[in-house]
């Protein structure tokens, strides 16, 4: 049977009904469940969007708009059981990147574990990213503190001490902003796995493994390669020439939904401008940014292409002391959350994925 229909990419193909977040390509906005996303990250910090997402599929996050006082002791609690795997994920991780690394610590995670796996696995990513990045400059793990909230004991881990509220609120910001955003590669890959019922930890696995592409989370650190090589706004013009003869895709700009300007760019452009010592940087950022946008209408004319998340995402871990090799794990952080409200929601009333497909190879002669 032929099927007469191929949409490569799935791009406009509806796949399943959700509460968790709309992404407005043409309107450049985006909604999670009920609330604009300028809204929710002045109003809640990372905790409270997490029981905002899992309010009606999880016991701790009921009532209200969730309960984020729950969700920050149950994630509390959570890291510091994740806290007794540290042995033994750095004794099976030496010579791994952080996102390699923290793949072998999901695996080790068991589907047998007491722990609710929701509060388990987005306990367990802090801690481990934490001890990764730690043992990369031969220091010990550092133990959880349940008295603190997410971003604040993942930079205290980080450091040794207590970041300041100041850095400490931007990284909460941070890990709100990008919590969940539609039916992205990597959530589109945890719903998939998700409906065969082999359970949250398994799902939140290959949700982490999709993620690990380069055309997925990959993107924040060479857009800081990109503005280290130009040096000075003024040259921006004669580099991004240089670029686009070659054919190299610009990082940092065009989003696979977005027709106009990611919103949570300028959330996180905000956010940077937040913290000390960062204008300089800042402001030469946003002057290769609209040399960036005046050369993508000059050599990509017809194309709808404007800054995304990973533009500002970059300055914001870069003022933060992230390593660029960590980016895309410390974003596993935050969008962890929404892998596991989607995950709730696949199970709850979804069908196994199971898509056709056109076949166009040769058959029988007979």
């Amino acid at each position: 049977m032929l099927l007469t229909r191929v949409n490569s990419g799935l791009d406009g193909v509806v796949v399943a009904d959700t509460v968790m977040s709309e992404v407005d390509g043409e309107a450049g906005r985006l909604i999670v469940r009920g609330h604009a996303l300028e809204e929710l990250v002045a109003t809640r910090g990372f905790e409270g969007v997490a029981a905002l997402l899992w309010q009606g599929y999880a016991p701790s996050a009921e009532g209200g708009d969730g309960d984020a006082a729950a969700v920050r002791d149950g994630l509390a609690a959570a890291r510091v059981r994740a806290f007794a795997e540290v042995p033994k994920l750095l004794a099976a991780t030496h010579g791994l990147n952080p996102v390699e690394a923290l793949r072998v610590g999901v695996g080790m995670l068991s589907d047998g574990e007491a722990t609710p796996h929701h509060y388990l696995v987005c306990g367990a990513m802090p801690v481990f990213l934490a001890a990764l990045l730690n043992a990369e400059k031969g220091l010990p793990p550092i133990a959880p503190d349940p008295g603190l909230t997410t971003a604040q004991d993942l930079l205290r881990m980080i450091r040794g001490q207590r970041a300041g509220a100041v850095f400490e609120a931007a990284l909460d910001t941070y890990l709100a902003t990008i919590t969940d955003h539609g039916f992205n590669a990597s959530t589109f890959t945890a719903r998939i796995v998700s409906s065969t019922r082999a359970g949250l930890i398994s799902a939140v696995l290959a949700a982490l493994c999709a993620l690990k592409g380069p055309l997925h989370g990959g993107a924040p650190g060479p857009v800081l390669d990109m503005l280290d090589e130009i040096g000075d706004a003024g040259r921006a013009e004669a580099w991004f020439a240089k670029t686009f003869a070659r054919g190299t895709r610009l990082m940092g700009f065009g989003h696979r939904i977005y027709k106009v300007r990611d919103p949570r760019a300028d959330v996180l452009k905000r956010t940077v401008a937040t913290l000390p010592s960062t204008a300089g940087r800042l402001a030469y950022a946003a002057a290769v940014e609209q040399g960036a946008i005046s050369a993508l209408r000059k050599y990509k004319p017809g194309q709808r292409l404007d800054t995304n998340v990973e533009y500002y995402t970059a300055l914001l871990l870069e003022a933060l002391e992230v390593p660029r090799s960590a980016f895309t794990a410390l974003f596993a952080v935050g969008r962890t959350a929404g892998w596991c409200a989607h995950i709730f929601e696949q199970e709850k009333g979804g069908r196994i994925i199971r898509p056709q497909s056109n076949y166009v190879g040769p058959r029988p002669s007979a």
